[in-house]
């Protein structure tokens, strides 16, 4: 039975309860971060903590801890949870008032935190792709709670049979479902541009400058739908799957439908970043 916080305290998750006048269940009205556990050390938790920041700014909710108490918070999560390696969710609503659109005040935030097991991604893992236009709203930037488009999209994605969703708007790719999205052509690697139409991923981010720091042609640039399909690499990332090629998009195979050495090269990269960062026992390098 793992242990969970809210709102100042530690209790099994099973018990613990949250309004049903919390503006988090009634509107989505909240943001949230998934921070990645390996051998007890968050990876890159000051990235995360960052992001959690501009959220909060974004929707216009006062951060409830600084970020020395939000490491502390986690730590002490992971410490009495004691799974090894675990993914962490942290979320903050704008707490619990009658129900009105308007913005309630002198109400505190709702904080929950808890964790859940996690085993590290395979070495080399595939995914089927499927690609939709983006009809989500136009602050994607924002980690929002509210996540309705993004299950339906994905959803539909494993209905076909298939894992993600890569979505397009007006011509160009913005993201997958709940995942950041890469191409390679001849060589060179391209990700979408940071903005408010996709959420900047942490391990999209890592890459971009493990990319760079290992002299590799890696730019944010926009890319065309067509560029998928000419792609002769298609990579999907996120804190949960770290990278993850697509071999498979829309029933037809990327390229000759193999993995790619540029990605190999890369989650190479990453993954000695992560065991250099955990055996410092910092894991935030």
């Amino acid at each position: 039975m793992s242990t969970a916080y809210l709102n100042g305290e530690f209790a099994e998750l099973e018990r613990v309860h949250i309004s049903p006048l919390d503006r988090g269940f009634m509107f989505g009205d909240g943001v949230y971060e998934v921070v990645p556990i390996y051998d007890a050390n968050p990876f890159r938790l000051e990235d995360h903590l960052e992001r959690l920041q501009r959220s909060l700014d974004a929707i216009r909710l006062r951060n409830p801890h600084s970020q020395s108490e939000w490491a502390a918070l986690l730590e002490e999560l992971v410490r009495r949870n004691n799974l090894g390696d675990q993914l962490v969710y942290l979320q903050v609503t704008r707490g619990v008032a009658p129900r009105e659109h308007g913005f309630p005040t002198g109400v505190p935030a709702t904080v929950f935190v808890s964790s859940k097991p996690w085993s590290r991604p395979g070495e080399f893992l595939t995914a089927g792709a499927i690609t939709r236009p983006d009809n989500r709203w136009q602050r994607c930037d924002i980690k929002s709670i509210a996540l309705l488009a993004n299950v339906l999209l994905r959803q539909e994605a494993l209905d076909g049979g298939a894992s993600e969703c890569i979505l397009t708007r007006d011509g160009f790719v913005t993201e997958g479902a709940a995942s950041n999205v890469f191409v390679v052509r001849d060589g060179r690697i391209e990700t979408p541009p940071s903005g408010l139409q996709i959420l900047s991923g942490i391990t999209r981010a890592c890459i971009l400058r493990l990319a760079e720091k290992a002299g590799l042609d890696c730019r944010e640039v926009p890319i065309p739908v067509s560029s998928l399909r000419e792609a002769d690499e298609i990579w999907l990332t996120s804190s949960s799957m770290e990278l993850r090629w697509v071999t498979e998009l829309d029933g037809q195979a990327v390229s000759d439908g193999a993995i790619g050495s540029t990605g190999k090269t890369v989650l190479a990269l990453f993954r000695e970043s992560i065991s250099a960062s955990t055996k410092r026992g910092t894991a935030s390098s």
